[in-house]
């Protein structure tokens, strides 16, 4: 970035980091518990640092025709599926039983899928994040954050009776016979090479390709009417990683300096380190990434201070009274959810623009306060018809080989392009005075 760091923001950076390190290994009850802390914070160092997240491949295209980020995102899929099946191929004794339990996310394809991708394609839209991504946004844009978060989770919390007990977001259309629940790629390719996976990795692949033969249509096509706009972080990307290394040798310290922990990584640097650590997750924790379901949690644990008992939550939500009164930090994914923030908190401060970052909090309309009310609810409802959100309904079910995550895909976009096309005639409205 050109600049001095600042001094005082980038020794607190690594106070925070140190500080939260200590505390995840001398409070948290397990050494699981620890190494979600630690695969959080990760998490969202790179989300922040490459300037990525699930929201803006959608959100980027439709305002701008930059879809960079969206070919960044389906490479991550492939490779994460490539890691999956290498995991899985051979993890069979010889009765044919695994040997190692894994829970793939195989979603069921149904109405609460279709119905739930397009709700939270449309929220997303409203606040420009997700349900990973609200998490790093509460330090890059912590009232806007905030409020997408607490109607997230209400939203969560609302849907959570229906998503536990309707037939139309549990029983899927389809299924294969490893799961009923849902259809698993390789199920479909018995009898072929490595049991099927093998041809699932291509099936992927070229689901992957035709996505990024489209978005550089697409993109080719906006550059061509005109209605191009380049994403100002994208370009800032490629003009810092463009860059030549100073001959000087007093300039050089501060280039390191820059290059080591402030500039920002490329799209593809970020994908790629992704797919590292939701590899790492995937082999520690035997699962993929999840997100939503906490934030209803939350919701619940704040009812519970107010009075509210358990066994009355439960009764209202089909989940069990011991997980909202529980301690706060005995769900693994909220100690991710939580290392996430710490992540981006970490990286902004040691790349010392906290404070040029605090003074863009409210720089939005009241109005729009409004928006991100509504566009948090929707993405929180949204996830428990669809049974996940980017990670848990798009990420990880194409990463498990599970059809459901590429219908997600589509039905996200759709939503996507619906959300951008009301925003756009709320913002022209709210513009023109009426």
């Amino acid at each position: 970035m050109g600049k001095k760091i600042n001094v005082t923001e980038f020794l607190i950076g690594f106070i925070v980091l140190a500080v939260s390190l200590f505390l995840g290994v001398t409070k948290l009850a397990s050494g699981m518990l620890v190494f979600r802390l630690v695969i959080g914070i990760a998490l969202g160092y790179v989300l922040s640092r490459a300037y990525t997240g699930f929201a803006g491949s959608v959100n980027r295209a439709y305002n701008g025709g930059s879809t960079k980020l969206m070919r960044a995102m389906v490479m991550m899929f492939f490779v994460s599926s490539v890691i999956v099946a290498g995991l899985l191929v051979f993890n069979l004794n010889e009765a044919g039983e695994p040997i190692t339990k894994y829970n793939l996310w195989v979603n069921p394809i149904n109405l609460g899928l279709l119905l739930g991708g397009l709700l939270f394609g449309f929220g997303m839209t409203f606040s420009s994040c997700c349900a990973s991504g609200v998490m790093t946004d509460l330090v890059a844009d912590l009232p806007k954050a905030f409020i997408t978060l607490i109607f997230f989770g209400i939203g969560v919390f609302v849907g959570f009776p229906i998503q536990n007990s309707a037939d139309w977001i549990n029983v899927s259309w389809f299924n294969t016979a490893s799961y009923p629940k849902g259809v698993f790629l390789p199920d479909l390719f018995k009898g072929t090479p490595l049991n099927g996976y093998l041809m699932a990795v291509v099936v992927t692949g070229i689901l992957c390709l035709l996505v990024v033969i489209a978005s550089h249509y697409y993109e080719s096509y906006r550059k061509r009417q005109g209605t191009y706009h380049p994403i100002p972080s994208e370009r800032l990307q490629e003009s810092l990683n463009n860059a030549d290394a100073p001959v000087e040798k007093a300039s050089m310290k501060d280039y390191l300096f820059n290059k080591i922990f402030v500039d920002p990584w490329s799209l593809t640097t970020g994908a790629f380190l992704l797919t590292i650590l939701f590899g790492t997750m995937f082999i520690v924790t035997k699962t993929g990434w999840g997100a939503s379901t906490p934030y209803g949690h939350w919701v619940g644990k704040f009812l519970t201070l107010v009075g509210v008992s358990g066994e009355s939550l439960e009764a209202f939500t089909k989940v069990k009274a011991e997980t909202f009164t529980a301690p706060f930090f005995a769900n693994g994914t909220t100690v991710q959810n939580i290392g996430i923030a710490i992540g981006a908190l970490v990286y902004t401060l040691t790349s010392g623009q906290m404070a040029q970052t605090a003074k863009g909090f409210f720089n939005y309309p009241k109005w729009q306060y409004l928006l991100f009310i509504m566009g948090g609810f929707t993405m929180g409802f949204g996830t428990r018809l669809s049974n996940g959100c980017n990670v848990g309904a798009l990420y990880s079910p194409i990463a498990s080989f599970s059809l459901a995550g590429w219908i997600f895909f589509v039905v996200l976009v759709l939503g996507g392009i619906i959300g951008n096309i009301v925003q756009k005639k709320i913002f022209d409205a709210a513009g023109s005075g009426n």
